[in-house]
């Protein structure tokens, strides 16, 4: 006789007897775990009772909407515009407290030499720019602390630092809230004038000194003028007159010496032919 056990697939289980009772030697009635009945999210929210408090998640959508509401509040124009001004701000009184002119009466501190004092100089050229201090001291200082070669390294590199930390400052914080106020005939052809040929109008800015460098990176920053061209420009740019204060700098004690007076006269020649184009691009402007 044949076992019915014998054909039952391997890991199948007998269900257990419904005749079971409580008295049955082989114990109570027992029930699989897998056998639970599974509760899912609606079944949840089915059986919760009608005055019970919903979740935290649900129940103050008005902060959900404040917080929205406050981001893009900070995140408008003219609060970008606002910090880019308290910034400049901080970092013109700062300027103002650590006085770094003091760098040419006392020189620099005597733990920074060979080239980390190289860089720590060109980063704090590129800062002080930002904070309107007058590229010119900062030329002459470099020259005399680091020599010419050196001097004038830092220093370029100091110009391009600086000059894009105004640019990036500019262009993220204030373009937006700005670009509206370009309603006048100047400011629509300035503007212009930098958005379309922007290496060529800064390329001419570096070379002739009479545009304030601080204003000439926040205008550039106004514009639509690429990141490249005004870097280039800038680099390239800066070089002559850069390198006449450098020199300059590097003769200071000695200002009756011929390359000290060479120096100076080359700044003034390109300071005057500065004010030469800029007379000739205002009549431009005019018939613009």
């Amino acid at each position: 006789m044949l076992d019915p056990a014998a054909d039952r697939p391997a890991g199948l289980a007998t269900a257990p007897s419904a005749g079971r009772d409580a008295g049955d030697p082989a114990g109570p009635h027992t029930t699989s775990a897998s056998s639970a009945p599974v509760t899912g999210p609606m079944e949840l929210a089915a059986t919760r009772p009608a005055g019970a408090a919903r979740p935290a998640l649900f129940a103050a959508p008005g902060l959900v909407a404040l917080a929205t509401r406050s981001v893009r509040v900070l995140l408008s124009p003219w609060s970008r515009l606002s910090l880019l001004v308290m910034l400049l701000a901080a970092a013109a009184t700062a300027v103002l407290l650590f006085e770094p002119q003091r760098l040419l009466a006392d020189g620099w501190p005597p733990h920074l030499n060979g080239a980390a004092a190289v860089v720590v100089y060109a980063v704090a050229y590129g800062v002080c720019t930002v904070a309107f201090v007058p590229r010119p001291l900062l030329n002459l200082a470099a020259g005399a602390l680091f020599g010419s070669q050196l001097g004038l390294g830092a220093a370029l590199a100091g110009t391009v630092i600086g000059a894009g930390a105004a640019f990036g400052l500019g262009r993220l914080l204030g373009q937006d809230a700005l670009r509206p106020l370009l309603r006048g005939r100047w400011l629509k052809a300035a503007d212009g004038q930098l958005s379309r040929h922007g290496f060529r109008s800064m390329l001419a800015a570096r070379l002739f000194p009479g545009v304030p460098f601080w204003a000439a990176n926040y205008c550039a920053a106004v514009s639509r003028m690429g990141w490249l061209p005004f870097l280039l420009a800038t680099a390239i740019g800066s070089i002559p007159n850069t390198a006449a204060y450098v020199v300059a700098g590097t003769r200071a004690s000695t200002p009756t010496s011929p390359v000290f007076l060479i120096a100076m006269g080359f700044i003034a020649v390109t300071g005057l032919a500065g004010a030469v184009v800029a007379w000739c691009k205002r009549h431009r402007l005019r018939g613009h």
